[in-house]
């Protein structure tokens, strides 16, 4: 039952997200970098705790461990180039092998276990989100079978580096740059 209500909020949460984003930067609150950051937070935390709920066996929280894993390993091990980080394509393939939950599972582990190497703070929770989109994403897309053809996957692949630089920048300028007018959105993208 409680797996069920959990399952049932996710979407509405990975919604929300962005709608409190939008609605900060359209209203400037004062306290905008709080309220988002609590907002992801929830989202996060409502996939975590719907994983939990689930009881998946073994032979599912092992994969989306080791990946969740692989992925952090991949990042830090990529520190040094710049704009190359393999989090995402692993968090693709996560998502179409076993599914939009364990896609943003290892999505958001990767980014946790990652920033114990390069410091925690505000950004974690926006990292653990987007990048769990971006997994959570590739499987809808490969449920519906968009992800068989090469040139979706590809475009996918080439979307998420895309998706998780608009999530992280979106929130730096609703956040922390006031007021927000054109050049300072130019300057943040």
């Amino acid at each position: 039952m409680r797996a069920r209500i959990l399952r049932r909020l996710e979407v509405p949460m990975l919604v929300a997200v962005p709608a409190v984003l939008f609605a900060c930067a359209l209203l400037q609150f004062d306290q905008t970098a709080l309220l988002t950051l609590v907002v992801a937070v929830a989202a996060v935390a409502v996939f975590f705790a719907s994983f939990e709920a689930s009881r998946p066996p073994l032979r599912r929280i092992m994969p989306t461990v080791v990946l969740g894993a692989l992925a952090a390993a991949g990042r830090i091990l990529f520190a040094p180039v710049a704009d190359v980080k393999p989090v995402s394509a692993v968090c693709i393939v996560a998502g179409a092998v076993f599914g939009r939950q364990s896609g943003f599972m290892v999505g958001a582990l990767a980014a946790l276990v990652s920033n114990f190497f390069f410091g925690q703070g505000p950004w974690t929770p926006w990292q653990m989100y987007a990048w769990g989109l971006v997994g959570y994403l590739a499987g809808v897309l490969a449920q519906k079978g968009a992800l068989d053809r090469k040139p979706v996957l590809y475009a996918y692949g080439f979307a998420s580096g895309l998706l998780f630089g608009v999530l992280l920048n979106t929130w730096h300028l609703v956040g922390y740059v006031h007021p927000i007018t054109w050049p300072a959105v130019v300057a943040t993208f």
